[in-house]
């Protein structure tokens, strides 16, 4: 029972912190979630705390169809760990109100640490930039894939997407290794509205479910977010300040979304 109280108070300590902006991007590798007690202490959290990470908690047990808590059956490149404490680390992003009213670049910012990913504006495309992550209408899928699977290459089966789409030496520079096995990347949504399973680049190329989307809302002036599971399922809304991605680029991501599950949330935020 020591080594549960252990787990449990080492989970619940890292799940109330998020950094802030100048944190980010002084400790880019800090070690915010101890992943190695991820697991047994979101089963024992004390459900009477009733913070925002138990929601999580029970939506990451529902999501992967596995024999074991580490395998997904139907999605085998998805590291299963790695998404749970990248969908726990989103539920300390809503908890502590850093998608509401803060500029966008520091929600961005934000985004990436949840993810996994470090803030890498300078760095080559293809040796781990992601300053395109969240920034544009494609690239809005975080995606935690197995260290098997990273270097897999679009073989033409994801339509719209280059042959090759090579992002595994992307992936192992740009992945925070915290979160636990395999790594983090904002892979292309496009194709996520195919019926009956999606045709993306997270589902298709590396075989794996992603840990969440952003979906840009259709209302008057698509400010507003919504962050979903690979259910569809809401894990955060989002509405920040300043400059955001373009306008264009806002109603196309939606636009690659509608009539998918992936848009119910954001419809359902129009029409409240």
């Amino acid at each position: 029972m020591r080594l549960l109280r252990t787990a449990a108070t080492a989970f619940l300590t890292t799940a109330s912190y998020s950094p802030s902006p100048q944190q980010l991007a002084s400790a880019p590798r800090r070690a915010i979630v101890a992943s190695s007690f991820f697991p047994l202490a979101l089963l024992i959290v004390n459900p009477a705390r009733g913070t925002a990470t138990d929601g999580v908690a029970a939506s990451c047990n529902a999501t992967p169809t596995s024999a074991t808590m580490d395998d997904d059956v139907e999605y085998p490149g998805t590291s299963v760990r790695r998404l749970q404490a990248v969908q726990a680390r989103v539920a300390t992003l809503v908890t502590n109100g850093a998608l509401i009213d803060k500029p966008w670049d520091d929600v961005r910012r934000q985004l990436l640490w949840a993810g996994g990913l470090r803030d890498l504006p300078d760095a080559s495309p293809g040796m781990g930039y992601t300053g395109h992550s969240f920034n544009d209408y494609n690239h809005v899928d975080l995606t935690t894939m197995n260290d098997e699977v990273s270097d897999n290459q679009n073989d033409g089966s994801v339509k719209g997407i280059a042959i090759g789409n090579k992002l595994g030496p992307g992936v192992r520079i740009a992945s925070l290794p915290e979160l636990g096995p395999g790594g983090s990347w904002s892979t292309c949504a496009i194709g996520c509205n195919q019926s009956p399973k999606p045709q993306d680049v997270a589902h298709v190329q590396f075989r794996s479910r992603i840990a969440f989307k952003l979906v840009w809302v259709p209302n008057a002036n698509y400010d507003m977010f919504v962050l979903v599971n690979d259910d569809g399922k809401l894990l955060a809304k989002g509405q920040p300040t300043g400059t955001l991605p373009s306008r264009r680029e806002r109603e196309m991501n939606y636009n690659i979304m509608k009539g998918s599950k992936y848009a119910i949330e954001a419809d359902k935020l129009v029409n409240a």
